[in-house]
């Protein structure tokens, strides 16, 4: 059987308790020496447990695709020749197709003969599953004879509860506790890695690593403005959550930024996202992360060892820089149909956006690839209470690269938008003429960026104020406004947004 059926078959045994994989020989061990189970020793072979406590080193690579890579160095006693290895403390959620083992001694001292992945857990219903058909024993009170007794029963069924045969009698909800012979080899209490191996040397240091769902990471920037908002204070926090079911100790943190792509049978059955949302954060005092290239992705390394625990959610600092030149402005952005053929009633009160932006260099403090994540401005109001503002998401972002980010809608400055002509050129062409009156009831100037989406060639035949191409297919004016003053905006357009049928040439007389 191929490594690839032999993982779809172990899929479709779902959550029976069966072996993921079962004899599934290794195809990339590393230094380890592999054959088949028929050249191992006849002998039984000895039962050897690791668990953390084994761990010499250990380091969590997290990739924000809800996956994480985990590599680990144990020191384990294995005796010589033949050894069941049960590897402990891994992740509930390991892919066990990306498993990869090494001796760090020479390559002939450790044979892996099997690998299984045993996830079937210990707990009452699986238990009460694996004895239908076995016997146990009911024990319950007798309040008549002032002592326990105790019955044999074949257990029958244990869908919807459990069915007994008690003395011939077929029953069930019998009161009392049962009592088990044995613990069926196939329970365990934790996902476990069970390794079938013939080891040369007493003492093996393995390496081994794994990939595993349920690890996540996401970057939360705090952007607190100056008083005048042409500066800000900016933090990075990175967010971790681990829902794989292990905790990890005292790891090297390395963190990748980048879209990774995963096949779909690696996202399945994942079901997890992070938002990333925690109390504000107070502003870090230095970044604790370094940052390298790595393939075509950013590596970020935690500079100290930290512990990773099951079912949590912490924060570490990502960078951190003070006086960032921020820049604030008013955008009021039209839409393409407005454009198009037919008049348009007329549009009062049009909200104007608020934008922040800066720039990602050296010369801003910054100059650090940024990772994507969700950026939360806040300002302190005239108490001095910092006040939250508004947040907005950014992609993956290089470094010496623009940052924008929309925070809502301004209360005080808004517009109205009015068509005074449309006429209809051609079949394609339509030249337009509009008056948008900006008004901004501030007790402060403004300055508006109107922002105009043709959707096709444009030529901008006349304006009251100059407007800047800022693509083949948008124009922008920018538009001063006094303090509680207005300002009204002409202009006239002419648009092509298709081309136009071709004409058809008059046909020529055969002559006669």
């Amino acid at each position: 059987m191929s490594r690839q059926s032999a993982v779809a078959k172990s899929k479709r045994l779902g959550s029976a308790g069966r072996l993921i994989g079962a004899g599934l020989t290794l195809l990339a061990l590393g230094g380890c020496r592999q054959k088949g189970p028929d050249a191992a020793s006849t002998e039984p072979p000895r039962n050897v447990a690791s668990s953390a406590s084994d761990r010499r080193a250990l380091s969590l690579t997290i990739y924000n695709t809800n996956v994480g890579l985990v590599r680990e160095r144990r020191a384990i006693t294995l005796g010589e020749g033949r050894v069941a290895l049960d590897y402990k403390d891994v992740a509930a959620l390991l892919q066990p197709e990306t498993v990869h083992v090494r001796t760090l001694a020479g390559r002939d001292d450790l044979t892996v003969l099997e690998q299984n992945y045993r996830y079937d857990l210990l707990s009452p219903e699986t238990l009460l599953k694996k004895y239908v058909g076995k016997t146990l024993r009911v024990i319950r009170f007798n309040e008549k004879l002032g002592r326990e007794e105790e019955k044999t029963a074949e257990v029958l069924a244990t869908e919807q509860g459990v069915v007994l045969r008690i003395d011939g009698e077929i029953t069930y909800g019998v009161p009392g506790r049962l009592s088990f012979p044995k613990l069926p080899e196939e329970l365990v209490a934790k996902p476990t890695l069970i390794w079938l191996l013939e080891s040369q040397e007493p003492k093996q240091e393995l390496e081994v690593s794994y990939l595993t769902r349920g690890m996540n990471w996401s970057a939360d920037y705090v952007l607190r403005l100056s008083d005048d908002d042409t500066s800000a204070d900016l933090t990075g926090w990175v967010s971790l959550s681990n829902e794989s079911g292990a905790s990890f100790e005292a790891a090297k943190l390395q963190l990748v930024a980048g879209n990774v792509q995963r096949l779909p049978q690696d996202l399945q059955d994942e079901g997890y996202a992070y938002d990333g949302s925690f109390a504000v954060p107070q502003r870090a005092a230095t970044p604790s992360f370094k940052q390298e290239d790595l393939f075509e992705y950013h590596l970020y390394t935690l500079d100290q060892p930290t512990t990773v625990r099951d079912k949590e959610k912490k924060q570490v600092t990502l960078l951190s820089a003070a006086g960032v030149a921020v820049k604030k402005k008013l955008v009021l952005k039209g839409a393409e149909y407005l454009f198009r053929a037919g008049t348009h009633p007329m549009l009062a009160n049009q909200k104007v956006r608020v934008e922040l932006e800066w720039q990602n260099d050296e010369k801003t403090k910054l100059g650090m690839p940024l990772p994507q994540g969700v950026v939360r401005v806040y300002k302190a109001d005239r108490a001095g209470s910092v006040q939250f503002v508004g947040e907005d998401r950014i992609e993956h972002t290089p470094r010496d690269e623009k940052v924008s980010v929309s925070l809502g809608e301004a209360f005080d400055v808004v517009a109205d938008r009015k068509e005074l002509e449309n006429k209809v050129l051609s079949s394609c062409v339509i030249e337009s003429e509009w008056r948008v009156e900006l008004r901004n009831h501030k007790d402060s100037a403004e300055v508006v960026e109107v922002t105009e989406p043709v959707g096709g060639e444009y030529e901008v035949l006349s304006s009251t104020l100059p407007a800047r191409r800022e693509s083949a297919r948008s124009f922008v004016f920018t538009v001063p406004i006094g303090a509680r003053g207005k300002t009204e905006l002409g202009y006239r357009v002419r648009v092509r947004y298709c081309a136009d049928p071709p004409r058809a040439l008059p046909m020529k007389r055969s002559a006669e």
